[in-house]
C-alpha cells in the first residue's frame, strides 16, 4: 500500500492535481508532531473537476489542529494520533482500494489561526472534510465557514455546549463536557466522601473552559457541596499566586481546574507549592500526557474525566494502542485515540458511500455533500468504542471513565491510572 501512495503521490505531483485539474499549485505543508515539515505537496483543483479523478489518487482529508501555541500541547497528540489512523486504514486498502492522504494545516491556538487554516483546506486544498479545530473557541469561529460551504466538519476535541448546533455539516466525536465533567466530582467524593468546600478555576478567555466550568458548578451543587470560590484566569498566565492565595485561604477540600495543559498545569503545581494538599479535579483541556512535564511531582492525585481508555476492549484499538506505543513509547491519550476515530469515521463513511455512487466520479460539492449524509447515519466501532451521531451531529457513545495522575519516585515520570 505504500508503494501504491507512492505512486499516487508521484502522479499528483507530477501533473500538478489533487483531485483532476491542472494549474498552478498551492503549496501545502504537512507537518509532524513535533512541528517539523516532513512533506509538500501540491494541491490545485477545482470544484467542477471530480473527487479523485482516477483509481490511484489519494483522497484528501483536512486535518486543522494547533501545531504551535500553547494550544500544541493538545494538538501534537491529535496530529499523531492522525497520522496512526492514515497509515493503518490505507494498509488496510483505504476506502476500497484507494489511499486517504492526510493535509494538514496549523491553527495554532486562536481565532484566526483556525479560520485561516479552515480557508486553506476547502478552497485551496480541496479537501472532502476537516477533522479540527482542537479548541471549542476556535470551533465556534472556523465551523460556520465549513457550514457554509458544505465541507463536513468533524470535532476531534470540542466539548463545549452548542458545537453540533452550528450547523448540519458540523459533527464530533468528542463527548460533551455536560457528560463527562460530572463523572470525575463523583469520584473525588468517591475518594473523600467528608468533602465540603469546594474552590473553582477557569480560563475566562477560553470558550471551552468557560462552559466547562458552568458544568463542574452546577455538579457541585447538585452532590451538596459548598461552591466558597470562583477563580479566573487566562489561559496565557504563568502567575496564579494571588488566585492560589485567596483561594487557600478558604480552605477548600476540593479544587476544579478548567484550563489548558499549560496554565492548568502551573496553576497545580503553584496551588501544592503554596501549601494546598487536598484533591484537585483537572478538566478536559488538562486531560494530557504533556501536563507531567509542567507540573511534575505536584500533578501527583488530579483526577480527569475521560472519554476515552487504553484499557478498552476490542479489535480497533488494540491495534491502535499498538501501533501508538511502538511509535512513541507510552500509553495512547485521549487526544490522539479521538483524532483515530474522527479520521476513521471519513474514512468507513467514504467506504460505504463508494459502495452506493463511486467516489472518484462525483463532483466534489455533491461528494461532500453525500459524505455528510453518510457519516451522521453510520456506526462506527472506534478505540472510543462503539459510537454513532445524532442527526444534528451529535456523538453517541456509551464508555466513559476517570483517571488518577500517579507520578514516579523521581517525579518526573507519570501516568494516568483509571480508577475502576
Amino acid at each position: 500500500m505504500n508503494n501504491a501512495i507512492a505512486r499516487a503521490t508521484g502522479l499528483l505531483s507530477t501533473c500538478a492535481l489533487l483531485l483532476t485539474g491542472c494549474g498552478g499549485g498551492t503549496n501545502t505543508v504537512t507537518n509532524s508532531p513535533t512541528n517539523s515539515p516532513n512533506s509538500t505537496t501540491n494541491n490545485p483543483a477545482t470544484d467542477s473537476a471530480p473527487a479523485t479523478g482516477t483509481s490511484s489518487a489519494a483522497i484528501p482529508i483536512g486535518i486543522a489542529v494547533a501545531q504551535t501555541s500553547n494550544v500544541a500541547l493538545l494538538g501534537q497528540e491529535q496530529v499523531a494520533g492522525a497520522k496512526l489512523a492514515e497509515k493503518y486504514f490505507n494498509s488496510k486498502g483505504g476506502v476500497n482500494g484507494t489511499p486517504i492522504k492526510l493535509v494538514f494545516q496549523d491553527t495554532s491556538g486562536d481565532e484566526t489561526g483556525a479560520i485561516n487554516a479552515f480557508q486553506t483546506l476547502i478552497n485551496k486544498d480541496k479537501v472532502i472534510g476537516i477533522v479540527g479545530p482542537t479548541l471549542s473557541q476556535q470551533a465556534f469561529s472556523a465551523d460556520p465557514i465549513g457550514e457554509r460551504a458544505k465541507v463536513p466538519i468533524i470535532g476531534p476535541s470540542n466539548t463545549a455546549k452548542n458545537i453540533p448546533e452550528i450547523g448540519n455539516y458540523v459533527a464530533r466525536v468528542s463527548a460533551p463536557v455536560s457528560i463527562v465533567a460530572p463523572n470525575s466530582v463523583k469520584a473525588a467524593l468517591k475518594q473523600n466522601p467528608q468533602l465540603k468546600k469546594v474552590a473553582v478555576f477557569y480560563a475566562q478567555n477560553d470558550a471551552f473552559s468557560k462552559s466547562e466550568t458552568e458544568i463542574f458548578q452546577q455538579t457541585v451543587k447538585d452532590q451538596g457541596l459548598e461552591l466558597v470560590t470562583v477563580q479566573k484566569f487566562q489561559t496565557s498566565d504563568t502567575d496564579f499566586q494571588s488566585q492560589a492565595t485567596n483561594a487557600i485561604n478558604l480552605k477548600p477540600d476540593l479544587v476544579i481546574i478548567s484550563g489548558l495543559a499549560a496554565d492548568g498545569g502551573n496553576l497545580i503545581r503553584q496551588l501544592r507549592e503554596l501549601g494546598y494538599k487536598g484533591l484537585i479535579v483537572g478538566g478536559n483541556g488538562l486531560n494530557t500526557s504533556n501536563i507531567l512535564a509542567v507540573c511534575k511531582a505536584f500533578c501527583d492525585g488530579v483526577l480527569i474525566a475521560q472519554a476515552y481508555s487504553p484499557e478498552h476492549p476490542g479489535e480497533i484499538n488494540a491495534a491502535f494502542r499498538k501501533a501508538y506505543t511502538d511509535e512513541y513509547k507510552k500509553e495512547p491519550p485521549q487526544f490522539s485515540a479521538q483524532a483515530f476515530a474522527a479520521v476513521q469515521v471519513y474514512v468507513e463513511a467514504l467506504q460505504t458511500l463508494d459502495k452506493k455512487s463511486k467516489v472518484n466520479k462525483l463532483q466534489l460539492p455533491e461528494l461532500r455533500t453525500e459524505l455528510n449524509k453518510q457519516i451522521l447515519v453510520g456506526r462506527y466501532n472506534t478505540p472510543l468504542g462503539e459510537i454513532g451521531f445524532t442527526p444534528i451531529g451529535e456523538v453517541v457513545q456509551k464508555d466513559f471513565y476517570v483517571a488518577q495522575i500517579k507520578m514516579g519516585n523521581d517525579g518526573s515520570q507519570g501516568k494516568f491510572t483509571f480508577i475502576k
